[in-house]
């Protein structure tokens, strides 16, 4: 009986001490989730409300921006300010011109992306990590510091003289105001955030599994037949995640825009001038030299800021859920 009593004593402290361990995952799991929950919920704050701010703003007129009483909804909705700056920016021309550049160089970043992903992760040569070092490297130097060379070298371009040889002297080739600059430097991995776009094709490939190239080799397909047939449609969610981040990337690019484009309209450049294209509108209608004041470009600059961004919306709505999918799938390792 002592001995039965000992053991009951005993399983009662084991349940007793159970019991508090599982309290106090339950209270641990409940309290990351409120904290988890909290820090959501400020994010989504710090990211829509921007947003929902600028979307009000571009439905008020001038009298509201000026009313103290207008805070959030206007009193007087109106779609006045859209049709000023749709007008300014030649929405119709800007927008063609930023879809073919942003299409051209999505593309041509996805070509030399993969295949120098695919390069830094399965071929083993001298001096590999150190040129992967680079590659990082430029994803943190600021294009600034690159500004004057391209320009200049975009200006008159040529190939270790061969241009000038070719043209009797008369110097290189002017590739300003063309899509050619944007070209070249994606098909060379020097395009905008190509270095972020190898790294992520780079670890995309050093996931997949070694076992699928080596059934090929051992099939008889050679190492081209084996990218092309095995490693590529494997390898779509990556590519899909970087194309996309890409053509994002270069739908809101000013920098590169305004330095290589000074004569054709892109959405970019053509947001950073609405102010400027609005005031010469007023002065082409009405003869008269207007300065608008701090509110009102503000509401046209958020107006047009809107109206930039809203195709990444609706191609978000349409690819949202493959998007996700490739993000997961992206493969991150060490």
């Amino acid at each position: 009986m002592k001995i039965k009593g000992i053991f009951r004593r005993k399983s009662d402290a084991l349940d007793k001490q159970q019991h508090r361990r599982h309290m106090l995952y339950t209270w641990g799991r409940r309290s990351w989730s409120i904290i988890r929950g909290v820090i959501i919920a400020g994010i989504c704050f710090l990211i829509i409300y921007p947003t929902l701010v600028k979307l009000s703003v571009s439905f008020m007129p001038e009298k509201d921006i000026y009313d103290v009483t207008v805070r959030y909804v206007p009193k007087s909705p109106t779609f006045e300010n859209y049709k000023t700056v749709y007008k300014a920016m030649k929405y119709p021309t800007a927008f063609l011109n930023t879809l073919k550049l942003c299409a051209l160089t999505s593309i041509m970043q996805l070509i030399s992306c993969t295949l120098i992903g695919y390069g830094f992760a399965r071929f083993k040569f001298r001096g590999r990590n150190i040129l992967f070092a680079l590659v990082i490297l430029t994803m943190i130097v600021p294009p600034q510091t690159l500004m004057l060379p391209l320009y200049l070298h975009f200006q008159s371009f040529d190939i270790f003289g061969i241009i000038s040889a070719i043209t009797g002297g008369k110097g290189g080739i002017r590739l300003l105001d063309s899509y050619w600059p944007f070209i070249l430097m994606s098909a060379t991995g020097m395009g905008l955030k190509n270095g972020l776009y190898i790294y992520i094709m780079r670890q995309f490939f050093r996931g997949m599994p070694k076992e699928l190239e080596e059934a090929a080799y051992v099939d008889g397909a050679g190492m081209l037949r084996t990218f092309a047939q095995i490693m590529l449609p494997s390898a779509v969610p990556g590519m899909v995640t970087v194309f996309l981040f890409s053509f994002v990337w270069q739908w809101t690019d000013t920098f590169f825009s305004n330095l290589f484009l000074q004569n054709t309209k892109v959405l970019a450049s053509a947001l950073s001038n609405v102010t400027f294209e609005i005031t010469q509108d007023i002065y082409r209608e009405t003869g008269v030299n207007v300065a608008l004041s701090p509110a009102i470009s503000s509401m046209y600059s958020n107006t047009a800021s809107l109206i930039v961004i809203l195709p990444l919306l609706i191609l978000y709505l349409f690819a949202q859920k493959r998007f996700v999918e490739s993000i997961e799938r992206t493969g991150i390792v060490g």
